[in-house]
């Protein structure tokens, strides 16, 4: 018996609760994958799986087995990372989930260059706004943006995630200038569904650790994607809280304008940020740690969008 690819295929199909689905990403035949669970349940002289019509789910000695065998898998992928970190030149495939606004105006425009500077390593890149979960899913590398919560992962801070409150010019000259963040309120805002809850909060430059204000807005436009908050508010539909690296190229135009240029605004009080985030181990693998350079590399201190 192969015992690594059993395990392998052990863990797909507890993760996939299928066999068929489990060969399918391991890409072997499904009855490789069935003599892979018969010859693990033979060694062990106990069933892992229960099996029905609806598919496969852990018996007791399956969810036993589980994390004892991720374990296995994670400590080898780290022994093979440890030695090949030695090697000069970094190489393998390189799997990237990253969101979807972000990704496409931030760091495709980049990926022909490292593509030609790395040709050891492959890249394949999934664009999601949903978190996803690295190891589970077996991705190397997250680009997330906002405050981090999982401590279960290494982050490298790639840059500030600022917003601006902008509106068009035909709706300032209709409705005008908020002269303070209070008077946001009086105005039709552009909100953001995927936040959640109709707050923002405002900090005025230069005010060091001073409690934001917290303003209540309202509009008629809602939406759970920026890029269509964004034309929305090039639309005259009302204030956006854009992120700056959405808006900059509108607002050196002059389609946008900063309606509160002497203060930060958020959707929380907190600071969030850009990152590369991925599962903790004892040694980065060098595409890994190649990528999050090149990455920083490009964005710039401070990015070039601010």
């Amino acid at each position: 018996m192969d015992y690594l690819s059993a395990l392998k295929t052990f863990v797909r199909v507890a993760e996939l609760g299928s066999l068929t689905r489990a060969a399918l990403d391991l890409n072997i035949k499904t009855s490789t994958a069935s003599r892979h669970i018969a010859e693990l349940e033979a060694d062990l002289r106990i069933a892992l799986f229960n099996r029905s019509t609806r598919g496969v789910s852990l018996t007791e000695a399956g969810r036993t087995f589980y994390p004892h065998t991720l374990k296995v898998i994670a400590a080898l992928g780290e022994a093979r990372e440890a030695a090949s970190s030695l090697n000069l030149s970094p190489s393998g495939l390189l799997r990237v989930t990253l969101p979807s606004a972000f990704g496409r105006k931030h760091i495709m425009p980049h990926m022909p260059e490292f593509i030609k500077r790395y040709p050891d390593i492959d890249l394949d890149m999934i664009f999601s706004d949903d978190i996803m979960n690295l190891i589970e899913t077996r991705i190397d590398l997250g680009i997330r943006i906002g405050t981090l919560e999982d401590s279960s992962l290494m982050a490298r801070k790639l840059g500030p995630h600022r917003r601006v409150a902008c509106a068009s010019p035909d709706y300032i000259e209709k409705c005008g200038l908020p002269a303070t963040p209070d008077a946001l309120a009086l105005h039709q805002c552009i909100l953001f569904s995927r936040r959640g809850g109709n707050a923002w909060y405002a900090t005025r430059h230069g005010a060091g650790h001073d409690d934001p204000l917290k303003i209540s807005v309202s509009g008629r436009f809602t939406s759970n994607d920026g890029e269509a908050m964004l034309e929305a508010a090039l639309g005259g539909l009302g204030i956006a809280l854009l992120p700056s690296w959405l808006a900059y190229t509108h607002l050196a135009a002059g389609s946008l304008v900063n309606v509160l240029p002497d203060w930060h605004v958020g959707f929380s009080p907190d600071e969030p940020s850009i990152w590369g985030v991925y599962p903790r181990k004892k040694t980065v693998s060098s595409k890994v740690r190649t990528f999050l350079d090149y990455l920083v590399l490009k964005i710039g201190e401070p990015p070039y969008w601010e």
